[in-house]
């Protein structure tokens, strides 16, 4: 059998979430472990789904840019599950991280993924703000890294080549906060091993983006025995109209003088009014 199928991206989302949510590695950890869920929209809706907890989230892109969060509501941004109790570990990352060992996962997002399975992180506070100075760290204390992230994520080039380019501090003009980009080693996890987890189907990608609020999407062709195919529509219908996960709150954008701005460089909403008057953009924009 074979169906068409068409997910935005916060379907996708959520796809992924449902998959990762039932790899044998979670399970495990979840069971008799530690799993670290560091803050992004992705893995709130794995965090959703683990302990039904979403996460603050704090950089996004929309429509102005890379952009930060208005408000900084109670809520964890980075959580972490031992033996399946959740605990908020933002003023204890560091120590969180330096308990966890090779039996453990840590699942954090990515903003750029590559055909060669590599992963990039944006960092538009300095040094990343705490996960940048951790996450190299999962790696280095063999902790088990998955990476959810949709397919809208996938670049035609390199990680490497995005990196050189983007810059906190060389970037001299930007549409939000200028960010550099930080590396997460680890397993990808797109909509396509997503799939691959949740039934025994073939996936082929055979259209992306679209309009009316499918800009971004992807179109795909599922085979299978009609069982497996079967399947799939019927997890893809319940996930149609899924929202964007996040704490509430964390996920208004922010406006000039919020509470992160005097951290953020080359902003245009914030910079030099020279700046603005020049590229037309005038002082009551965002």
């Amino acid at each position: 059998m074979k169906a068409q199928l068409t997910l935005t991206v916060s379907e996708g989302k959520q796809l992924i979430a449902l998959a990762v949510t039932q790899m044998r590695e979670v399970q495990m950890a979840f069971t008799s472990g530690k799993i670290l869920l560091k803050g992004g929209t992705t893995v709130s809706a794995v965090a959703e789904e683990l302990v039904g907890i979403p996460l603050r989230i704090s950089g996004r892109v929309t429509p102005l840019g890379t952009k930060s969060a208005q408000k900084n509501v109670n809520a964890p941004h980075s959580l972490l599950i031992v033996k399946g109790e959740p605990k908020g570990v933002d003023d204890s990352l560091e120590e969180a991280v330096l308990s966890m060992g090779p039996r453990d996962v840590a699942i954090c997002g990515a903003n750029l993924i590559d055909q060669h399975g590599a992963a990039a992180l944006m960092a538009g506070s300095p040094l990343g703000g705490n996960p940048g100075r951790v996450i190299a760290v999962f790696a280095a204390e063999g902790i088990t890294t998955i990476i959810p992230a949709g397919l809208e994520k996938l670049t035609p080039g390199s990680i490497a080549e995005a990196m050189l380019a983007a810059s906190r501090q060389g970037c001299d003009w930007s549409l939000g906060m200028a960010v550099g980009l930080i590396p997460v080693p680890g397993r990808v996890i797109t909509e396509l091993e997503a799939f691959a987890m949740l039934a025994k189907v073939k996936v082929t990608v055979i259209g992306r983006g679209g309009v009316a609020g499918a800009e971004g999407s992807t179109t795909y062709v599922v085979e299978g025995t009609e069982a497996e195919v079967i399947k799939i529509c019927r997890l893809v219908l319940k996930l149609k109209g899924a929202p964007t996960s996040g704490a509430a709150g964390s996920l208004e954008e922010c406006r000039r003088g919020g509470p992160n701005c005097h951290r953020h460089l080359g902003c245009v909403y914030g910079g030099k009014e020279k700046t603005k008057v020049t590229l037309g953009v005038t002082s009551g924009e965002q």
